[in-house]
């Protein structure tokens, strides 16, 4: 059975990460004393799961962890430096910190490394999450032990709503734009103004005008999307801001 290590310390490991293309020793001292962290660990870089809901939802929750009193939010996975840097930057993950476990260290002294040799993997890690701090573990969410790779309970909203059920998650905005257009400009300085991230899809690079036509039914940009809903174009959205 895989354990539940809450009031215990963290595992005393030193990480070999890179930075800046050198290597440089990292701690669990360096990562948890006096903060406090939300830490989730997963099976692999670049895997399904990991990179489709894994890491992103912890991405996109990241503003509203730190307005609840997270100070960092680390992905440890049993992946090499290399490895781990190219997942961050192919996940556009800005917000978590990537700390490579290559030899295991941390996941074996969190009694969480596994045996996935059967999909070539090797020694790996479980999938859990855990808040920890100052280097105590407050809280673990492990997933069940059912064969495959459960993702039921380490998810970035069920950490959320340990840490505070109330809290306000961000609007899922995303909008339309064109290289050079004026408009555009205006749209993503209003959402910035406001502090609200978004998503940019760039017609002519991302997507097509037959594309933005198909989705949205105009052939004008910028065409912006809050939470699955289409607001239109600029003023509209103008509007939408004035209004909420």
């Amino acid at each position: 059975m895989l354990p539940n290590r809450e009031g215990q310390k963290v595992p005393n490991v030193t990480f070999r990460a890179r930075l800046d293309h050198k290597w440089v020793d990292m701690n669990t001292n360096d990562l948890f004393a006096g903060k406090t962290v939300v830490v989730f660990s997963l099976p692999g870089a670049f895997t399904p799961t990991c990179s489709s809901t894994h890491v992103p939802g912890y991405n996109h929750l990241a503003r509203v962890f730190k307005e609840n009193g997270v100070d960092d939010i680390v992905c440890v996975s049993v992946n090499d430096a290399f490895v781990m840097n190219e997942w961050a930057k192919e996940q556009q993950a800005q917000n978590i910190t990537f700390i490579p476990d290559g030899n295991g260290e941390f996941t074996e002294g969190m009694g969480m490394l596994v045996d996935k040799s059967d999909l070539g993997f090797g020694k790996r890690s479980w999938r859990y999450s855990m808040l920890v701090k100052d280097g105590v573990i407050e809280k673990m969410f492990v997933e069940p032990e059912e064969p495959g790779d459960p993702f039921k309970v380490s998810d970035a909203e069920t950490m959320l709503r340990y840490i505070n059920p109330q809290a306000v998650k961000p609007q899922l905005v995303s909008l339309f734009t064109r290289v050079g257009c004026p408009y555009c400009a205006r749209a993503k300085s209003m959402l910035s103004e406001r502090g609200i991230d978004y998503e940019e899809i760039v017609l002519g690079k991302d997507v097509t005008p037959r594309t933005l036509q198909a989705v949205t039914g105009a052939s004008t940009v910028p065409q912006v999307f809050v939470n699955g809903k289409l607001i239109g174009g600029s003023e509209a959205l103008e509007a939408y801001l004035s209004a909420s």
